[in-house]
């Protein structure tokens, strides 16, 4: 994850002195609490959080739990983790749910925060798990609000109830109640007006929807991007209004990642969902001890299984993996494989997930450009269904049609088809080494250089 690029980075390289000792003394842990704590400063999270959070690792790892450890690296790593995970909120913290249908969500924020986006996002969400959401239009002030809510709604198949701008919010959250009644729907999400800024006129808009509608939930939308900044703005629409729990927005920008380490310390309010780029893609539940892992650089393997669980078809997944084992992996199914891994969502993220990929220097120089999948997808489609089963048929006057079927040069069809011979050979093997019974070793920098060949090398994935 971008925002914690950087954080990630300092950590890795402060455990990785206490791992090679033996024995930790009191002075190791003095100088490695010191390192954690200009990361997390510069990582832009709340000074007085930063010190407390300090306070209570030195206390335990100095502890005898550490000192008549085997491996006191590991301990003291754990007992960041788990008091990481305790800054972060502990526990999911799920949506409420009311007892009596609609469920009502106010969504709040300032203008630019990515609120309307987020309110379509989490009916999205709602919609993959089965539910009946409604969006309401609020927001009367800004340009073309009511019509971006509409859009987005059509994108996802979700209705949006809109009186307009020229009908008091309040009358539309209130009418929008008893549509969502009327229509027998258990979610109704309310965009609200932003402001530039936090003022009396936004609030007591704000006050005034809350009165007439009696929401269940009460979410904030920050943008991750302003760093500390984000935890003011939440202390302060939390002390006039009663969050409920916030969405942090845009987490996969070019962010310090501070205010997801900081706004429940500093406003006792829960992250409950974080949101990544502008696609509507569904929002994603806020797992404090998952995102803990994935700061201190110990992968996410939860929510990447999770991932594939929702949007891989697991009949197809095990014939895939068949075909690759006897060898029978043709570029038809590599096309198959492509879609499926797609649906996972952007191929650096997923890497991030895996435990240690940060450490992997083979991988470091690996920069994955999506666009470059288009070009792969359109050598794969200008060749015959002939050509995609057998691709030892591919001779030079075959690559020159696909070349320019495709829009590419021959030279990027014929690294493309060796990388494809690579991995092919690369599977193979990988299926031979572990046979039936499990590992049987092999050399692992080998099948690491295949990796990288088919990830790309620098820029210009997949034809670097």
């Amino acid at each position: 994850m971008a925002a914690f690029e950087s954080l990630t980075s300092r950590l890795q390289s402060v455990f990785g002195k206490l791992r090679g000792k033996g024995k930790v003394t009191e002075d190791d842990v003095n100088e490695a609490m010191r390192e954690v704590r200009l990361a997390l400063l510069e990582a832009d999270v709340n000074f007085k959080v930063v010190k407390d959070f300090i306070a209570r690792v030195k206390e335990r790892a100095i502890g005898q739990e550490v000192v008549k450890s085997f491996t006191p690296g590991m301990v003291i790593i754990d007992i960041v983790n788990k008091e990481l995970t305790e800054l972060m909120g502990g526990t999911q913290a799920k949506l409420a749910k009311a007892a009596k249908p609609p469920t009502v969500i106010m969504m709040a924020g300032l203008q630019g925060a990515g609120k309307t986006t987020a309110s379509a996002k989490l009916a999205l969400m709602l919609q993959k798990g089965g539910h009946k959401p409604l969006l309401a239009a609020c927001d009367i002030y800004r340009p073309a609000a009511i019509k971006q809510l509409q859009v987005l709604g059509g994108q996802i198949g979700v209705p949006v109830f809109s009186l307009g701008d020229k009908v008091n919010p309040v009358d539309i959250a209130r009418q929008a109640l008893q549509h969502a009644k009327d229509e027998g729907r258990d979610y109704l999400i309310i965009d609200t007006a932003g402001r530039l800024h936090i003022d009396e006129a936004l609030m007591e808009e704000l006050r005034q929807i809350h009165e007439g509608v009696k929401p269940d939930e009460v979410l904030l939308v920050v943008d991750a991007m302003i760093g500390q900044e984000a935890v003011n703005v939440a202390q302060s629409f939390h002390e006039q209004l009663e969050l409920t729990g916030i969405v942090l927005t845009k987490l996969d920008g070019d962010t310090r990642g501070g205010a997801a380490i900081s706004v429940k310390a500093v406003t006792g309010c829960p992250i409950k969902f974080v949101g990544m780029g502008e696609k509507i893609e569904p929002l994603e539940p806020f797992h404090p001890d998952r995102m803990a892992s994935r700061i201190l650089g110990m992968g996410d393997m939860l929510s990447l299984i999770e991932k594939a669980q929702a949007a891989i078809d697991a009949e197809k997944a095990a014939e895939m993996e068949r075909k690759m084992r006897a060898a029978e992996f043709t570029f038809e199914d590599f096309l198959e494989q492509m879609a499926q891994v797609r649906k996972l969502g952007p191929l650096d993220q997923l890497l991030e997930m895996l435990p240690g990929m940060g450490k992997l220097k083979q991988l470091k120089d690996i920069q994955i450009d999506e666009r470059q999948l288009a070009r792969v997808e359109a050598i794969v489609k200008s060749m015959t269904t002939e050509e995609k089963r057998n691709p030892e048929i591919l001779n030079h006057s075959r690559r020159k049609r696909i070349a320019a079927g495709s829009g590419t040069t021959v030279a990027d069809v014929n690294r493309l088809i060796k990388q494809f011979d690579d991995m092919r050979r690369m599977m193979k093997q990988f299926s031979t080494m572990m046979g039936p019974k499990g590992p049987k070793g092999g050399k692992g920098p080998k099948g690491l250089k295949g990796m990288k060949g088919m990830l790309g090398r620098g820029p210009r994935f997949p034809f670097g």
